[in-house]
């Protein structure tokens, strides 16, 4: 007993050190969280505080914002730089106007920066901020970034209105009414996201849902799709691509509905309890944030994974084929995903009519 003691007290001290993203997501392992809705309800100062502290994250957008100003605002020989306008829409708190202005700084090319925020709360830190000399370049605009109408378009449009499954927060609906505010060669920090889903078999999360309360507000757990930190998980097949987002977006029609067929073999005979979805954002050119299995942005913790549960379990045989039908499916005041497995035995569709959950356009 002795030497299995020692044994494991040694492995306990040399196990490999923690990453960021297991440090922060300690305790938060298989815990079900209903996605927020920034849109339709105002974050509290504890929630964007979380969000702050990601080390990646900003670093990101501001190499984004950095690569950009080189290109549209360095100086030809013997001129000067040219002055960029930034907007910020979704400002929050401010992390991405800091962002912007370190560009500024690493870059010498001078910019101007509006911050849009609608959040009263994020708004009382904003007019705080800007009374430091380092954001003397920043003008605060209180409005909602659909509504607002600006003195002068951007050069750049920066915004960090992503979900756990990239739009899921209405980024789309979002960027399309704010991409007005930019100059017509204006870019978008984000230029394109993606999101993707997975086949994964996962007895725990399957409780946890089924055990989860109904309400007035959710009739059906198994018609919601939540954002999870997911350890006891197997995926069945590789993950593949489902929806995509350009900004701006210049097509004569603008439509954010979406409808996919995903066609997976597993690898193994497993049970199916539903789907993992994933995002990766291009922000500009090489610079990227994912949190898609293969290409996770190293310590990043500001998005969980997505999981869309099936209400019956699905025995599936190694080498048998798994066929998702996924729609994202646009109102004029509400957004919601609707999901149905085809194959190998067809299931009734899931949130159909966003009678469970939908993501609200309007507070």
């Amino acid at each position: 007993m002795d030497a299995y003691q020692k044994y494991i007290y040694h492995l306990y001290e040399n196990k490999e050190p923690s990453s960021v993203y297991e440090e922060f997501s300690r305790g938060y392992e298989e815990l079900l969280q209903i996605p927020l809705q920034p849109l339709k309800d105002n974050l509290d100062n504890s929630t964007y505080e979380i969000f702050e502290k990601d080390p990646i994250k900003y670093k990101q957008y501001e190499e984004a914002v950095y690569q950009i100003l080189l290109d549209r605002g360095s100086p030809v020989p013997g001129g000067e730089p040219t002055q960029q306008v930034v907007m910020v829409v979704g400002a929050g708190r401010g992390p991405l106007v800091r962002s912007s202005l370190n560009a500024s700084r690493r870059s010498k090319i001078p910019v101007k920066v509006y911050a849009v925020e609608k959040n009263e709360s994020a708004l009382i830190i904003l007019r705080n901020l800007v009374k430091d000399p380092f954001f003397s370049e920043v003008t605060i605009i209180d409005s909602d970034m659909r509504d607002w109408e600006p003195p002068e378009k951007a050069d750049i449009l920066v915004s960090e209105l992503l979900g756990s499954f990239s739009d899921n927060e209405l980024s789309p609906e979002c960027l399309d009414g704010a991409q007005r505010l930019m100059k017509s060669d204006g870019l978008s920090v984000p230029c394109q996201y993606t999101s993707y889903l997975a086949p994964i078999s996962s007895r725990k999360l399957y409780n946890n849902v089924a055990n989860q309360p109904s309400d007035s507000t959710h009739e059906d757990p198994f018609h919601l799709g939540y954002v999870v930190r997911m350890q006891c998980v197997n995926l069945l097949d590789k993950v593949k691509s489902c929806f995509n987002f350009h900004h701006p977006n210049k097509d004569s029609v603008i439509d954010n509905t979406r409808h996919i067929s995903l066609e997976f073999t597993s690898d193994s005979e497993s049970v199916l309890h539903g789907f993992a979805g994933y995002f990766d954002a291009q922000l500009y050119r090489d610079v990227y944030i994912s949190t898609h299995p293969d290409t996770h942005s190293q310590d990043m913790f500001s998005w969980f994974p997505m999981f869309f549960p099936i209400k019956q379990p699905q025995l599936v045989r190694q080498g048998e084929k798994i066929v998702i039908d996924f729609w994202r499916v646009v109102e004029p005041t509400k957004v919601w995903y609707e999901w149905a497995l085809s194959e190998p035995v067809p299931q009734a569709i899931h949130n159909s009519r966003g009678v469970t959950y939908w993501i609200g356009l309007f507070s």
